[in-house]
């Protein structure tokens, strides 16, 4: 059985990398560039009506494995996928109608498989307290473990089943849950054409590079990030924490317009740069070092894109925050040795 190494490990790994590179390999950071992304979760695109299914699903076959430890036949939780099923068939065929009265067919629909979801988690709940009160013995520890998984499996779908009611109320749908499988994923807008929604994790990444010069190529810091859909001016502390704890100063930091100019010349206040660029907010008075800044700032782009192509950057594929995390530091650490070695050829 293998041990998942820990996403603080590897930031220990590219720290260590990041020092041995400035003391022996004669990297001399000058300038960084910041910018945040959203690293995707590797769920469905998620609907109140395909979460109540897949809902109805997970807890029937918990329940199926709880129901068959206790050897317990009177009660179990129904499997109802074949009437979601139905529900979600009846969904699809009313929205391709578009019209008004289709619209509030669909939020009868949805509401529901939300009734239905609701009945299979007051069954859960039923088994699971029965499976307590059987724990009793021999095989008590695996009767408890199985009765607060199926416990846990049941407050997340009352969690989708409160959303169905929120959604067929017409209420805003705070925190909302995307996935029951990734309960850390969370809906974020980042004003993308191609995709206004993303379901995932927000990481800030910095780059620091030692010119400004097109084609330049750094070394990125391990990085900050934060649940739900946190602020650039949010996540940037934590990227100046990183590069005071590396002992690394630059002269120039470009980020993008989407960096508020008083939170962020705070948070660079200790690292005394000569030059801010803050894209449409904040530049400097020269006009050659306003289009070279310019330039290298948008190098950051490409870069996020290339760690996403050739890194793996643009999907989690482990689960939850902690899984990301890991996720996000092994890809930086790859990218990171293949820029040193491309360095010592």
């Amino acid at each position: 059985m293998t041990r998942r190494i820990g996403a603080e490990t590897v930031s220990e790994l590219t720290r260590a990398l990041l020092v041995k590179a400035c003391r022996q390999k004669r990297f001399r950071p000058r300038a960084v560039r910041v910018d945040s992304t959203v690293t995707e979760a590797d769920v469905r695109y998620p609907t109140d009506a395909g979460l109540a299914s897949s809902g109805v699903r997970v807890l029937a076959r918990e329940g199926r494995k709880l129901a068959k430890l206790i050897k317990e036949k009177r009660h179990r939780v129904r499997d109802r996928s074949r009437s979601m099923g139905v529900k979600l068939r009846a969904i699809t065929r009313t929205i391709r109608r578009r019209s008004g009265e289709a619209k509030a067919e669909v939020i009868k629909l949805t509401a529901e498989t939300g009734e239905l979801l609701e009945r299979s988690i007051r069954e859960a709940r039923r088994l699971a307290a029965l499976a307590r009160g059987k724990a009793r013995g021999r095989g008590a520890k695996a009767k408890l473990k199985a009765a607060a998984g199926l416990e846990e499996w049941a407050d997340r779908c009352e969690k989708v089943a409160r959303q169905v009611k929120q959604r067929v109320a017409g209420e805003p749908i705070k925190d909302r849950l995307v996935s029951l499988f990734d309960p850390d994923a969370r809906p974020i807008r980042k004003g993308k054409l191609g995709k206004p929604n993303e379901f995932g994790f927000v990481s800030q990444l910095a780059e620091v590079t030692e010119n400004t010069k097109p084609g330049a190529r750094g070394l990125i810091l391990p990085a900050s990030t934060q649940l739900g859909n946190p602020a650039e001016d949010t996540l940037l502390p934590g990227t100046v924490a990183e590069l005071k704890r590396l002992g690394i100063s630059v002269q120039e930091v470009a980020v993008d317009g989407g960096f508020n100019v008083g939170p962020t010349n705070t948070a660079l206040e200790d690292l005394q740069p000569k030059n801010v660029y803050i894209a449409g907010r904040q530049e400097p008075p020269s006009k050659r070092t306003q289009r070279r800044l310019r330039r290298y700032r948008t190098g950051e782009e490409g870069r996020i894109s290339h760690l996403k192509r050739r890194y793996g950057l643009d999907r989690s594929r482990l689960k939850g925050d902690q899984g990301r995390q890991i996720w996000t530091e092994w890809a930086i650490l790859a990218y990171n040795l293949d820029t040193l070695a491309v360095r010592t050829r």
